[in-house]
């Protein structure tokens, strides 16, 4: 009678294993193929490295005045490096947080080819389509802040796709058709006061 008790016992803790290794056979190859798609999205961001200068200015130093309202009013050159292969097309965004009606949008670029290494001065790259800025504008508008020192954020923006927009377009909307988009990002602050 006992013996009976103990086997049944037996098999309930032998039931309790194989469903428990059932269970890690389940799970294991799950939590792998999880840890090694976090490791491949990790492996992918440090592999994408964009860069954004200028050789007009350093980052968070001062843009020279021919690139602002009080001089030429024309845009600085920017160098591009280090975008990633898959990427169908670049953007690029240049506001004022520091702006006190709100953060002011003084140029907006896209459908850039990804291969641009370099905007020069005065230009736009051949066909790139540009946005509405704050100012209700088609093209570059400098730095220009009513008092105090602003900062100056050219944002360039790695996308897996050509963005279906009409030039009526504004931040608004461009911020909205590149959701979901982004490969990769780049930063460069200026400042300028008056």
């Amino acid at each position: 009678m006992k013996f009976k008790r103990y086997e049944k016992q037996l098999l309930i803790i032998g039931l309790a294993i194989s469903l428990g290794l059932i269970g890690l056979l389940l799970v294991v190859p799950f939590k792998i193929r999880q840890e090694k798609n976090q490791q491949q999205i990790k492996q992918k961001i440090i592999q994408q490295n964009m860069f954004l200068r200028s050789p007009d200015f350093k980052n968070n130093e001062i843009i020279p005045g021919k690139f602002t309202c009080d001089g030429l009013d024309i845009n600085p050159e920017l160098m591009i490096a280090g975008v990633p292969t898959e990427a169908q097309s670049l953007a690029l965004l240049m506001d004022d947080p520091d702006s006190p009606t709100g953060t002011w949008t003084h140029w907006l670029i896209w459908n850039i080819d990804p291969t641009t290494e370099k905007i020069e001065r005065n230009s736009i790259p051949a066909n790139a389509i540009l946005g509405k800025t704050s100012f209700g504008e088609n093209k570059y508008g400098g730095p220009c802040p009513m008092k105090g020192e602003h900062h100056y954020i050219f944002t360039l923006y790695a996308l897996d796709a050509k963005l279906d927009l009409n030039e009526d377009a504004d931040k608004q909307k461009f911020l909205a058709a590149i959701s979901g988009h982004i490969i990769d990002t780049a930063e460069l602050v200026g400042l300028y006061s008056r």
